[in-house]
């Protein structure tokens, strides 16, 4: 299995339908917002799914480090005039799913919006 090339198709496709596949059953979320780790695939499934929903077709990678174990990709996009740079870190367990997918944020102002935006996105997720 090549998850990152799932997650690229997913993220492309603007549907993570496949997250199953790739997220490890007990894989951690690390928000650049929420202080405590999401414990669980479904909580990580639920962040990811909002984060989606937030970013727009601006969302784009553009540096990637990969190696068996890990891999760190830099991603820009555009919300509401704001550049929001960052960094998704994967870590992989030996079947190469996630077992951990923390988010890092830059710069403040970028923060800022996107913990507005999930808390409401995360707000009508857990809603519907």
């Amino acid at each position: 299995m090549n998850t990152l090339d799932i997650w690229h198709e997913m993220v492309r496709g603007g549907d993570l339908g496949r997250l199953d596949d790739i997220l490890a059953e007990d894989c951690v979320f690390v928000s650049p917002v929420v202080h405590t780790p999401q414990q669980g695939r479904e909580l990580t499934k639920l962040y990811l799914t909002a984060a989606l929903s937030v970013f727009n077709e601006t969302f784009r990678y553009e540096k990637e480090v990969v190696t068996k174990q890990h891999a760190v990709l830099e991603f820009v996009c555009d919300v509401d005039g704001i550049v929001v740079n960052g960094v998704d870190i994967m870590t992989f367990d030996e079947a190469g799913r996630i077992t951990e997918f923390k988010v890092m944020v830059r710069p403040l102002k970028a923060i800022n919006l996107l913990h507005a935006k999930m808390k409401a996105m995360l707000e009508a997720l857990s809603a519907a």
